[in-house]
């Protein structure tokens, strides 16, 4: 139904979020100078309102095509496309307010553009959301099908088919496989597709059936055979993807550099390793850190006046705990147990009713509001506000001889709170799934999974029940 209209549904996508642009601009103007506007002061008429909205949608649009939102997103899940959604006019919004300033254009108004804004994120998620909503649907009915060939019955083969049965909503069918040392799967996968040849049929396939695109499943041993299996089929014309032998070592999402003429797989992509993704971060970090601190100044005044009544010792508790690179630090906080040699305190780990706790030192661990002096930490860089929960030596050289990638959460700095955190691991629960979390954390970051984190972290509430 849409075969071979990909190019024409691309315009058509970059034509609509135009359309929607520019009934962004009539709602925000109507709201902004009609429905509250009070009738003190003038503004500019609408046309020149009119011209920088278009200057902004050019921009938009441009920026669109940068970061590949109008390309074919068949397998893409929503959440990535109202990512770029979100980054294309936000940055666009930042652009438009360069150019206005560089032209001294001071009355353009700025609570307009706010409006104008929103009502840009809103319109486009909405009908895009719709859109891919309708597809999917049309799909698991059987139509706008793409088909697909699969080189391989062995088990990278049998993975991807199966992976493709449980998402019908992306309309892709498997005609079959070719295989060079089975003629037919054995009775377990006998629900499987057929095999419908060898890799020496390739051609004779493709000419006499149609298929969308080769998916090349095969081991390593197999490596010789790539070479002619894509000639042929970029011969035909018929798009080739290759899934590696060792795909269970490689990150969600791999990462591809290029070094000379050499192309490299990064087999852990880390967003952060990108110097625009750690000045957001540690920008954001700063100013949240400054607003926690004078926010909650008051309540830790009082914390440490209770601490200093309830038991003898420092306020201030210093532990050393591993960072970024594996780079030690000192991490403060509320001094919740009695005072004890650093040995002890470094090697022991906290259980339920420990006897090494004060009585108010247990509030304040339950409250998590021992953990208040970390945002001091933060401003000097040694953490972040989300992140992995860092751990001392002593157990981070245990841990790495038991717990598989557990190095990995060093790739980033740690934080105050985390994706393990929010999801109920904190305390005494499994090292390994904790360790789950923080590489998911790693590997997917963005400032919106922060904010989120952050929030989850406020809705769960404070208070712990594995916070001894």
């Amino acid at each position: 139904m849409i075969r071979g209209r990909e190019r024409f549904l691309t315009k058509l996508y970059a034509f609509v979020d135009f359309a929607m642009m520019q009934g962004a601009f009539f709602l925000a103007w109507v709201l902004k100078f009609k429905v509250f506007h009070d009738g003190v002061g003038g503004h500019l008429p609408l046309e020149d309102y009119w011209f920088w909205i278009w200057v902004y949608s050019a921009i938009a649009i441009i920026i669109g095509y940068l970061v590949e939102l109008y390309a074919p997103k068949r397998k893409e899940k929503f959440s990535n496309e109202l990512a770029k959604v979100l980054q294309v006019h936000t940055l666009s919004m930042f652009i438009l307010l360069s150019v206005l300033f560089t032209f001294k254009t001071v009355d353009v108004s700025r609570s307009f553009l706010l409006l104008y804004f929103a009502w840009n994120l809103t319109l486009v998620s909405i009908y895009r959301y719709v859109v891919k909503q309708s597809l999917r649907k049309l799909r698991k009915k059987g139509y706008n099908k793409q088909f697909v060939l699969i080189i391989g019955a062995g088990s990278i083969g049998r993975k991807y088919f199966e992976n493709l049965q449980m998402h019908p909503e992306y309309g892709l069918e498997v005609v079959g496989f070719l295989d060079d040392f089975r003629t037919k799967h054995a009775p377990e996968f006998a629900h499987y597709k057929p095999i419908i040849g060898q890799t020496a049929d390739l051609e004779h396939v493709l000419s006499h059936q149609l298929i969308d695109e080769v998916i090349v499943a095969l081991p390593l041993q197999a490596y010789p055979k790539y070479r002619e299996i894509i000639a042929v089929c970029e011969k035909m014309g018929v798009r080739v993807s290759i899934i590696p032998d060792f795909y269970d070592m490689l990150p969600a999402v791999p990462h591809f550099e290029i070094f000379g003429d050499l192309p490299i797989i990064n087999v852990r992509d880390v967003p952060l390793d990108e110097l625009r993704n750690r000045i957001l971060k540690r920008s954001f970090d700063i100013i949240f850190a400054l607003i926690a601190i004078i926010v909650t100044s008051p309540i830790m005044l009082l914390i440490a006046i209770g601490i200093k009544l309830t038991s003898p010792g420092p306020i201030i508790f210093k532990q050393e705990r591993v960072g970024l690179n594996r780079r030690t630090f000192y991490m403060y906080k509320f001094r919740s147990m009695k005072h004890l040699p650093q040995s002890v305190s470094d090697t022991q780990w906290t259980v339920e009713n420990d006897p090494r706790r004060t009585k108010f030192g247990a509030f304040l661990r339950k409250t998590s509001l021992d953990e208040l002096p970390q945002f001091f930490n933060v401003l000097k860089g040694d953490m972040s506000v989300v992140g992995p929960r860092p751990e001392r030596p002593y157990f981070v050289e245990k841990f790495k001889e038991e717990i598989p990638k557990y190095m990995i959460k060093h790739h980033v700095r740690p934080g105050i709170t985390g994706w393990a955190q929010v999801c109920g691991l904190r305390g005494d629960t499994s090292i390994k799934a904790r360790i789950e979390h923080d590489i998911f954390y790693i590997e997917n970051w963005s400032l919106l999974f922060d904010i989120k984190i952050i929030f989850k972290t406020i809705s769960n509430g404070l208070v712990n029940k594995n916070a001894y």
